[in-house]
């Protein structure tokens, strides 16, 4: 085994115990949390390793580092999820190998990926990006729509040809009234979740949490976890 496979191994196993725990405190069953790994900076290889240890999720946030990555990791059988905000100029590029993007968070970028899933023969999940530091009419600092925008854009999701409504993503903010609040953030998020599952019931996941609060998350309920650090270690500075 490579120092890197043991390295990986070893943090895997702590992040599956950390959420195992977090089930059990929570009185859930530990097949109700998935885990995405987020492997942004991280080589193809990497991934390869990851899916050798039982990974089926991972997580990018920008096309130009994904796209070469999912295509030499194409034969790993493995669910991408794009994280990051995106551009519509990028959306021909995403849908190639995304099967799930979890910033969808305005019209105009609900159109451009309903274009290209149909173009490319492919049917795209989505998630609505929540951004729980913006105020009515705003968007995130960090992408997302105010909670009072997530219906309409679910319903623009919902009737959108290529596209399924998946259900809900957000980002514990760093202002407004939940900053330093993860727990409240996500039973936040929680309560939208149902209100999006009145009307559209098929819309069950609930994307929060990463390696600092993926506790919290497992507590409010949410069904996915983005872990990056705590699998891959700290990432290296860019630029």
């Amino acid at each position: 085994m490579t120092d890197r496979k043991k390295q990986l191994t070893a943090n895997l196993a702590r992040v599956e115990d950390r959420i195992a725990s977090a089930c059990a405190a929570a009185g859930r069953a530990r097949e109700e949390v998935t885990l995405i790994v987020v492997t942004k900076t991280y080589p193809a290889s990497d991934v390869q390793i990851l899916r050798e240890l039982g990974v089926r999720h991972v997580a990018e946030n920008r096309d130009q580092d994904a796209a070469p990555k999912a295509a030499a990791c194409a034969d790993l059988s493995l669910t991408w999820h794009f994280v990051g905000q995106l551009q519509t100029n990028k959306v021909r590029s995403v849908t190639g190998y995304a099967d799930v993007v979890q910033s969808v968070d305005r019209i105009k970028l609900v159109t451009a990926l309903s274009a290209a899933a149909v173009k490319g023969g492919r049917e795209l999940g989505c998630l609505i990006q929540v951004a729980l530091d913006a105020e009515s009419g705003e968007r995130g600092d960090r992408g997302g729509v105010a909670p009072d925008a997530v219906e309409e854009l679910a319903a623009a999701v919902g009737a959108a040809p290529g596209l399924r409504l998946g259900g809900l993503m957000t980002v514990a903010p760093l202002a407004g009234p939940y900053a330093g609040r993860q727990r409240a953030a996500f039973d936040r998020l929680m309560e939208i979740s149902s209100r999006l599952r009145a009307n559209h019931p098929a819309a069950n996941m609930v994307s929060a949490g990463m390696s600092a609060d993926l506790e919290d998350a497992v507590a409010a309920g949410a069904t996915h976890v983005r872990v990056g650090t705590a699998v891959l270690g700290v990432r290296p500075r860019l630029g």
